[in-house]
């Protein structure tokens, strides 16, 4: 027997259009209450986005003013537990003390000059604590140690860095074999046996570091500083989405509204229809 298409119904002529159901009012609170969980939660990331933004903004404005302000002391052992990168990272310093070249690190870098390491040189101050320099970039093949290492006490400057534990993408730190893909200033300070440590680690700049490129000495001056804000677009997309349920909803009770306008009649004519046809067959 060949049935009728879907959202038809047979009669006694052939098939007829069914009139689309009046959901329950249980239903659409239901719907309404989902809609408007989800409407709130989007609403409430955007918002998050958008404080996100100015916290950013502040930021990179605290960044800059550090940056270009005149160096001072570097923080002290008696400053480190307070040591922090909202407060601290990128601020400019300066130190002194002796370079310990034979503890230094190399650690795997990408720059603007290729691929190679950034050199991190113990530094110990007179007080005998010790601050990782990052003297700056040397490529691959480059010796990593000077043709005549300098001694005595030595002036550094540049900008305040906070440690990066772990490694690098995919790779981690192997301290036993002295390979490094992060400047992880503790794991660093403890394979050399160096205490106490900071744990900071300063990115030299050009006036400590010889900008050549050609030779063993290191090129310092190379920091990126760079933020990623993205919060406004993310913010915009949360809205965005908020408002299409806002719309969704809009359209659904539109149509549940059209519906229940026109049901009644259609009920009312169907009843009378139904009546005839009883009326007829007796």
């Amino acid at each position: 027997m060949k049935q009728a298409p879907r959202g038809m119904v047979k009669d006694g002529q052939g098939a007829a259009p069914v009139a689309p159901r009046v959901r329950s009012t249980a239903v659409l609170l239901a719907l309404a209450i989902c809609a408007g969980l989800v409407f709130a939660g989007f609403a409430a990331l955007g918002t998050w986005q958008l404080k996100r933004l100015q916290w950013k903004l502040d930021l990179i404005e605290r960044v800059e003013q550090r940056v270009h302000a005149p160096a001072v002391a570097a923080p002290g052992p008696g400053r480190w537990p307070q040591i922090n990168a909202d407060a601290d990272e990128y601020r400019r310093v300066r130190l002194s003390g002796t370079f310990l070249y034979a503890l230094t690190a190399r650690v795997q870098a990408s720059t603007e000059l290729g691929g190679g390491f950034w050199l991190l040189t113990p530094l110990r101050s007179a007080d005998g604590s010790v601050v990782l320099v990052n003297r700056g970039f040397v490529p691959a093949k480059a010796d990593v140690q000077p043709a005549t290492p300098e001694v005595g006490p030595a002036e550094v400057s540049g900008l305040l860095r906070m440690s990066e534990p772990g490694g690098g993408f995919l790779r981690h730190n192997d301290p036993a074999a002295d390979r490094w893909y992060s400047r992880d200033v503790q794991a660093i300070a403890s394979a050399r046996g160096l205490s106490p440590a900071a744990p900071y680690f300063i990115d030299a700049d050009v006036a400590t570091a010889s900008h050549d490129t050609g030779g063993n000495r290191p090129v310092g001056g190379l920091t990126v500083i760079a933020f990623h804000n993205n919060h406004l677009v993310y913010a915009l997309t949360w809205y965005a989405l908020a408002l299409m349920v806002a719309g969704a909803c809009f359209w659904v009770g539109r149509e549940e509204r059209n519906l229940r306008r026109r049901s009644p009649p259609r009920a009312a004519a169907n009843a009378d229809g139904i009546g005839r046809e009883s009326e007829d067959g007796k």
